[in-house]
């Protein structure tokens, strides 16, 4: 049985001290749950409600973001669901601007294309 790997990303390596490290499906985290905090997205695709992210696991939160990783640089592409009358081109501007402050904020890494698809429209 073969050991699943990674991608991860070295952040930071220093003689004395070691090295740190990020994963790929952590910078995908980051940039569900920055995404989930702008008002008017629904869901991400494939993911669950802002109510119930702290009882699942990893590969739920990550599901509908896909992040490319190289060097010092990140890709994120993310699809979502919209809640109905919410201004599409207003909300996927502020979805990429909270994403990509957020990863730059948290890994120092920089955030070069946030793309976002929205795959629905939820009407109440």
């Amino acid at each position: 049985m073969e050991k699943e790997i990674k991608n991860t990303v070295v952040l930071k390596e220093e003689e004395n001290v070691g090295v740190v490290q990020i994963a790929d499906d952590v910078v995908a985290m980051i940039a569900s749950l920055a995404a989930a905090e702008v008002e008017g997205v629904n869901v991400m695709s494939g993911n669950i409600s802002n109510e119930r992210m702290s009882k699942v696991g990893v590969k739920k939160l990550t599901k509908g973001v896909k992040v490319v990783v190289s060097e010092d640089t990140v890709k994120v592409s993310i699809a979502i669901v919209m809640d109905y009358g919410y201004n599409i081109p207003a909300t996927c501007q502020q979805i990429q601007n909270k994403v990509k402050n957020a990863i730059e904020n948290m890994t120092g890494l920089n955030c070069t294309d946030v793309n976002i698809r929205i795959v629905s429209i939820k009407v109440k």
